[in-house]
Parts: structure tokens; C-alpha cells; sequence
């Protein structure tokens, strides 16, 4: 009976370290709060973040928000040494324009002569023209409603929790740009 009892709590044991470097080096889960994302995810949507992804343009990423106690989702926009601007609800990233797909949904539902994204260079907002070495510029999809890098600047890279792997709850497709 003891030899029996000592193995399970050997493998309960076993099972919680697993467990725990998986979800302190590997992957975590963590549920979206508010609308900055929307549609591409909505409140309270469930989503597995990976820690150890190579994070690149167009990602979706979640990290500690600067001056806040509370986590964030949003797309990754600039890299280290990038210039952003947006005319005219176009993206230009170092010069080049690239499509935001992702928005259209959010473009549909605003009268036609208005923008979803106003006019912004990283000037209007940050004393670098580029996104610093150690950073990224972020922003949310739902444009209007999105507290991100054009409010709050810059994120720090070392902030990052992770790159959004996967949507448990509710499950459909996350799109990403080519």
C-alpha cells in the first residue's frame, strides 16, 4: 500500500514539474480582456501564447504593459530600426506599402470617407523616427478603440510574454498578412 501511495505521488510530482516548465518556458495560456483586437479576437477569447517564438512583423504578440499591471495582445507592426507611417489608412513600413487584410472587416464598418487609422509617422509620438534596438511598435486591430503603441510608444522586447500560437476558445483561423 505505502510502495502504491509513494508511486503516484512520484508521478503527481513529476506531472506538476512538467507542468510548470512548460508553462514558465514553453507556454501559457492567457484570456484576451477588452476590444482592441476585435474581430480578430473578442473579450474573453482563450489563447495559448508560445515564449520561445521568434517574434517578426504582422505577429500577435501579448505582453506587460508599460506603467500598468495588466498583460496586452496586440499586432507587431515595426522591428528594431524600422520607419512607420500611416497615410491615408495605409501602412508603409520603411518606405514600402504593405495590405493589412486583417483590418478589413474594421474598414467595412466605417462611412467611406472616413479612415479607421489616422495619419501617423513614429515621430508623432516617439523623439526616434525608428523603432530603438530593443523594442517593437505595436498596435491593435481595432484601430479606433485600441490602446497601443501610439498612445503608449515603444515596448521593451524583454516585455513580451509571448507570440499567440493558438485560439482555444472559441477556435477559428487567426489570419495573418503575406
Amino acid at each position: 500500500m505505502v510502495k502504491e501511495i509513494f508511486t503516484w505521488v512520484k508521478a503527481i510530482v513529476f506531472a506538476l514539474i512538467i507542468t510548470f516548465i512548460c508553462r514558465e518556458f514553453i507556454f501559457s495560456p492567457v484570456m484576451v480582456q477588452g476590444e482592441s483586437m476585435q474581430p480578430t479576437f473578442e473579450d474573453n477569447d482563450k489563447i495559448i501564447v508560445a515564449k520561445n517564438s521568434k517574434i517578426e512583423r504582422f505577429d500577435m504578440i501579448v505582453f506587460h504593459a508599460k506603467n500598468r499591471n495588466e498583460n496586452h495582445i496586440k499586432r507587431v507592426i515595426g522591428l528594431p530600426g524600422d520607419l512607420v507611417e500611416m497615410k491615408d489608412d495605409r501602412l508603409f513600413i520603411n518606405g514600402k506599402e504593405y495590405q493589412e487584410n486583417y483590418l478589413q472587416r474594421n474598414k467595412e464598418s466605417i462611412p467611406m470617407n472616413e479612415h479607421l487609422t489616422e495619419d501617423f509617422t513614429l515621430q508623432n509620438w516617439a523623439d526616434n523616427a525608428k523603432v530603438p534596438a530593443d523594442s517593437l511598435f505595436v498596435l491593435g486591430d481595432n484601430r479606433r478603440r485600441s490602446s497601443d503603441g501610439r498612445e503608449y510608444g515603444f515596448i521593451k522586447k524583454d516585455s513580451i510574454i509571448g507570440e499567440v500560437k493558438i485560439r482555444i476558445y472559441p477556435f477559428k483561423e487567426i489570419g495573418i498578412p503575406k
